[in-house]
């Protein structure tokens, strides 16, 4: 008896879908476990930071559960509309802490704790990706 075996061919777009979901879960990891001394470093609230990083995890962990069943053209649009928020956050943050302001830290910790929850909710109402046999 002959067992064929189909496996599923894994492309470099779902390589980087999963990379970046484990680079927000060790993000939020990172958030978390030093909530205090990375609050005191970017100026934010330690309570901030460690929601920042739950919310990381979650979104970290729903991009990587769901790389097989949405269409990797989802996952490249949503991932570069997050990424150009990150820099602009990232930008209006400097500008922020270049003109003296505390805010800074909060914009950008701000960016990370509704983006990771706005793209993890944008994957879960994605239509499933269509399959060989559909």
């Amino acid at each position: 008896m002959t067992q064929v075996v189909v496996a599923r061919r894994v492309s470099r777009q779902m390589v980087g879908a999963i990379a970046d979901g484990a680079f927000k879960v060790l993000l939020g990891a990172v958030c978390i476990a030093g909530a205090a001394p990375l609050g005191r470093l970017l100026g934010t609230p330690d309570w901030l930071m460690a929601v920042s990083g739950v919310a990381l995890l979650i979104g970290g962990g729903v991009e990587i559960g769901y790389v097989r069943s949405r269409s990797m053209r989802t996952y490249t649009r949503l991932m570069v509309a997050y990424d150009i928020g990150w820099v602009v956050a990232a930008l209006a943050g400097l500008v922020l802490a270049w003109q003296g302001s505390g805010a800074g830290g909060e914009v950008w910790m701000g960016y990370q704790t509704v983006a990771p929850l706005a793209l993890a909710a944008m994957l879960f109402a994605a239509a499933p990706a269509r399959t060989v046999s559909d």
